[in-house]
């Protein structure tokens, strides 16, 4: 399927060199740049309910056979893997009777998530016929688009994809829980009033704040809900690691720390460039509090040493090395193709010794708090900005080490 391209491009769900976050890199970045043009931006969040558990065999068998282009022998293994399977509960000593399963793909194997994608290939083409951007994870369906009277592209044109969307989902036993879709719309900017947008049918299921692949969004793009549950979350964690820190070594007690409260910090942290520097703080106050426990501090001492011994980078020097390790892989084929389509490399108008440097173009935009932030716009500002034998690296172990070793030089003043 990759060698020849069967794939959905804007499906991230269980595919090699994807993710939530590349998902919501390309999707913001889309956001971003479209509001800095001028115009808002709706998004609407697909809940589909059972998906895995509702697949009809044969109609997955079809798509085995004509997008895939299984046949023979290999198409009957597959009707062999599919079909007759039985299930039933069991606790303790004690088993249910065996019930037949005659839909779905079997959970928690290899090929169930794999097989889900492929049966759901065609709803790509049902958004892109209609002009509606979209962006698959799994069962995750996003669908947004400018609001842009000019370009032909209106409310009717959402409405129009959704309405195909469901009559395709009915005809392929697939289910939309309405009640669960989420609508949130996008200013061009912090001081535009969203309310005043009509967007028609989609009016009652607007909201302020939505979660979309573990991240919350808000309708000005502040990120302020989500770094609200980051901290409190990793605060809780932090009261409860503090009870069992006398049973633990120096060594494992690091290791929850980065189990409980860094992964909660990195998780998608690429979205949250551009955010105000006070949820910088705020954040990076989590971090510090963190260091301390870890290295048995006080509260009023001077954190710098302490993440320095530590080698723990500041969250908002986190955030950069994650876009440019981003782009790092998007140069280096090891990212989604519709990361790869947003980095230019800076051509010259003339001949000059900088077209060697390994640059990239650098989109021009509006708004700070818009354009500025995309991907597009962010990571090669971030490039650029870089030794050229950071950029030269050959491998991404290389330039993780490079980079840290760089940014740790600058956090903390080393090269001083």
């Amino acid at each position: 399927m990759d060698e020849n391209a069967i794939f959905e491009t804007f499906q991230s769900g269980f595919r090699a060199l994807h993710s939530t976050e590349t998902a919501l890199v390309r999707v913001l970045n889309d956001i971003y740049l479209t509001t800095d043009s001028g115009n808002s931006v709706l998004l609407l969040l697909l809940d589909l309910t059972a998906a895995f558990d509702t697949i009809d065999h044969e109609v997955l068998l079809h798509r085995l056979h004509h997008y895939v282009g299984i046949s023979g022998l290999a198409l009957e293994w597959f009707r062999s893997y599919l079909t007759n399977r039985k299930m039933c509960v069991r606790m303790g000593s004690y088993s249910s009777e065996y019930s037949d399963l005659p839909w779905g793909v079997p959970q928690g194997s290899i090929l169930g998530p794999l097989l889900f994608s492929i049966y759901i290939l065609p709803l790509g083409d049902i958004c892109c016929e209609l002009g509606v951007q979209f962006h698959l994870y799994a069962d995750d369906c996003q669908l947004y688009l400018p609001l842009n009277t000019s370009s032909g592209l209106s409310i009717s044109t959402l409405t129009n994809c959704l309405r195909e969307i469901k009559t395709w989902m009915t005809e392929n036993f697939l289910s939309l829980n309405d009640q669960k879709t989420e609508a949130i719309l996008f200013a061009p900017s912090i001081h535009c009033d969203s309310s005043l947008t009509d967007c028609g049918s989609f009016n009652g299921q607007l909201t302020t704040s939505v979660t979309n692949l573990g991240v919350k969004l808000d309708s000005t793009l502040s990120f302020d809900t989500h770094i609200n549950g980051v901290i409190s979350s990793s605060f809780f964690h932090l009261r409860r690691l503090a009870k069992i820190k006398p049973f633990l070594s120096r060594h494992d007690l690091e290791t929850v720390v980065h189990a409980f409260i860094t992964v909660r910090l990195d998780y998608c942290n690429s979205v949250l460039f551009g955010v105000s520097k006070g949820s910088i703080a705020r954040l990076q106050m989590v971090q510090n509090a963190a260091a301390r426990f870890l290295e048995g501090r006080r509260k009023f001492d001077h954190i710098t040493p302490v993440l320095a011994a530590v080698h723990w980078l500041p969250v908002d020097v986190r955030i950069h090395f994650k876009i440019l390790l981003l782009v790092f892989k998007t140069l280096n084929g090891l990212a989604p193709l519709y990361l790869v389509s947003l980095l230019q490399p800076y051509t010259p108008s003339r001949s000059l010794r900088s077209e060697n440097f390994m640059l990239l173009s650098v989109p021009r935009t509006r708004l700070k708090t818009r354009g500025d932030r995309a991907f597009a716009v962010a990571g090669p500002k971030l490039w650029n900005k870089l030794p050229l034998s950071i950029r030269a690296s050959t491998s991404v172990a290389v330039f993780k080490a490079r980079l840290k070793t760089y940014f740790y030089d600058l956090s903390f003043n080393l090269s001083n």
